[in-house]
């Protein structure tokens, strides 16, 4: 249906865009905090005709030409700036004494001060640590000493182990060449008695068979008278006396091939085997005295490093009295949960306590949070601006850090706002900034190129569907349009105009000269669910009216990316 435009209505074309904001919506869901809540957007597009109208009456259209442009599309949420790199420095001075009341504070930097690496930020009282070391360097070295005495018995004892076990195989070594010497069947020693026993009895017998010859000869010549009695008993004696040596030395052999022999080679033997016995018991004993020497410089040993250590423990705890910065950054006190924990000059802390926790002002990134309704189109890297209310003309290229997984646990409470964290990393050093400052985050999530936009204020819909009015030759005229991605103050067309199309910027007036039992608009509520400029989530809508009237610099984009 065609309107005709009163004659004195004045068009008033609007030319380019203004930067875009944040938030992307579907085709059904326009950026409801774009638009606040229905009064508010009503009040602005009244002021815009008002500026734009020659009669300054509320029948007074304003248009704009459509155009292709780039559409960014950015998400933007407040936050506030902290370090990335946060350091806490605690007292890892252990409580010594009976009472183990912790460590006074001598001195310490003022809260809030700047530091560079290296500068002495808090000095804790070491008078009690200095006694300590005093005592454990003297029992330190009287437990080095004890060592050095244990290292050389050990030694000693290894040097005497070798003495008595060469001692004893030296010893095993000889008794069994001796009996070898003695079995040795060509040239032993039994072989050589036996050999000279056979040689005496040889001579024995030779011996007995000249005196028996010589008893012959004189038993001869003592029958013709040419001997005397007395000749032959001699020569009878001597006879005598020379078979009893052969039969002598044929029993001594006889001895010593049947007993003798048999004795000796046991007795060599059992020297043998007590030999190996005292070689074996030499060599347990050897262990056994090793074992203990040992076992004595090992426990030496240990005592000493546990001396050592004691120590180094406290060569240690002297330097943890001295607290130095490990980076540049500034110096703040740390407050416990009680509350009732302070840190300060005279100050007692204990071990593992909190005294200062050192941020890099270096390294910046931002605490925020997304909206659920964008929270599919952040993921981790995408590229941000980052911008400091304390700086007003400057901004800070940025990245997407992380995105929490779950909402944030202080607004479960909420059924329509979840949020969940987001962490924006600033991708440049900076020297100026400080934790706490507020910032706003833009997010940049796409941009779509060469496409047909117009203001979201151009759109209205009716039930489910999206409308705009149409400049025509004969006046304005409805026409339905298809809409596709949209930032706080643009919105894609993706059928339903053409380029150089021109369409009224206030509908809502030729919406309430139409039909004004449907679609009134009341500055005090909000916009009718069957007529809205945007979203037609009112429970959203309300909640980024409230945020835009609560912190009037937010450009809040919980909204989702539009389609067709």
């Amino acid at each position: 249906m065609a309107t005709t435009l009163p004659e004195h209505v004045r068009h008033a074309p609007i030319d380019g865009q203004t930067s875009p904001g944040a938030a992307t919506r579907g085709p059904r869901k326009l950026v409801a905090i774009l638009l606040g809540s229905a009064a508010l957007v009503f009040v602005l597009v009244a002021a815009w005709s008002l500026a734009f109208s020659d009669t300054q009456t509320n029948t007074a259209l304003i248009f704009y030409t459509v155009k292709r442009s780039d559409l960014p599309i950015q998400v933007t949420e407040n936050g506030s700036l902290q370090s990335q790199k946060t350091t806490e420095l605690r007292c890892e001075v252990e409580n010594f004494g009976r009472e183990r009341s912790g460590t006074q504070i001598l001195s310490i930097v003022p809260n809030g001060e700047t530091v560079k690496k290296g500068d002495l930020l808090v000095e804790l009282d070491s008078a009690l640590i200095e006694d300590r070391l005093d005592e454990q360097e003297l029992q330190t070295e009287r437990s080095r000493n004890e060592q050095i005495q244990a290292n050389v018995t050990y030694e000693n004892q290894k040097t005497q182990n070798e003495t008595l076990l060469a001692e004893a195989k030296l010893t095993l070594a000889l008794d069994e060449l001796g009996l070898k010497q003695y079995e040795d069947e060509e040239g032993g020693t039994f072989q050589l008695d036996l050999q000279l026993v056979d040689l005496n009895i040889q001579t024995a017998e030779a011996n007995r068979l000249i005196r028996q010859t010589d008893l012959k000869g004189i038993e001869q010549l003592a029958k013709l008278g040419y001997r005397s009695k007395g000749d032959l008993e001699q020569a009878r004696l001597a006879a005598l006396s020379a078979s009893s040596e052969v039969a002598r030395q044929v029993s001594s052999r006889k001895e010593m091939v049947d007993y003798t022999y048999r004795k000796m080679k046991m007795e060599l033997e059992g020297k043998v085997a007590t030999a190996k016995r005292n070689l074996k018991q030499v060599g347990r004993n050897n262990e056994a005295s090793l074992l203990q020497a040992l076992a004595a410089k090992n426990a030496a040993d240990r005592a000493f490093k546990k001396e050592e250590e004691k120590l180094a423990k406290y060569k240690k705890q002297l330097e943890r009295c001295k607290i130095i910065a490990p980076h540049d950054g500034m110096a703040t006190y740390a407050i416990e949960r009680d509350r009732k924990s302070h840190v300060g000059e005279g100050r007692t802390v204990h071990e593992r306590q909190r005294i200062i926790t050192l941020p890099n002002l270096s390294l910046m990134e931002v605490k925020t949070g997304v909206h659920e309704s964008v929270l599919e189109t952040i993921t981790e890297g995408l590229p941000a601006t980052v911008k400091v209310d304390a700086f007003p003309n400057r901004q800070f290229k940025a990245t997407v850090k992380s995105v929490a997984v779950l909402a944030d646990p202080g607004e479960w409470h909420s059924s329509d706002v979840k949020v969940y964290t987001t962490i924006v990393t600033l991708d440049e050093k900076v020297t100026d900034l400080r934790p706490g400052m507020s910032a706003v985050v833009d997010i940049h999530v796409e941009r779509i190129r060469n496409v047909l936009t117009v203001p979201v204020q151009a759109i209205f819909q009716v039930g489910n569907d999206n409308w705009v009015y149409v400049e025509t030759a004969g006046g304005t005229e409805k026409k339905p349009v298809t809409v596709g991605k949209t930032n706080e103050k643009f919105i894609e067309i993706v059928d339903g105009l053409q380029e150089n199309d021109r369409v009224v910027l206030n509908p809502m007036t030729l919406v309430q000269s139409t039909d004004t039992s449907t679609n009134e608009i009341d500055p005090e509520a909000d916009l009718d669910d069957s007529v809205n400029y945007g979203v037609k989530d009112s429970a959203k809508k309300k909640t980024d009216s409230k945020k835009t009237t609560q912190k009037p610099k937010q450009r809040s984009t919980k909204s989702k990316t539009a389609g067709k």
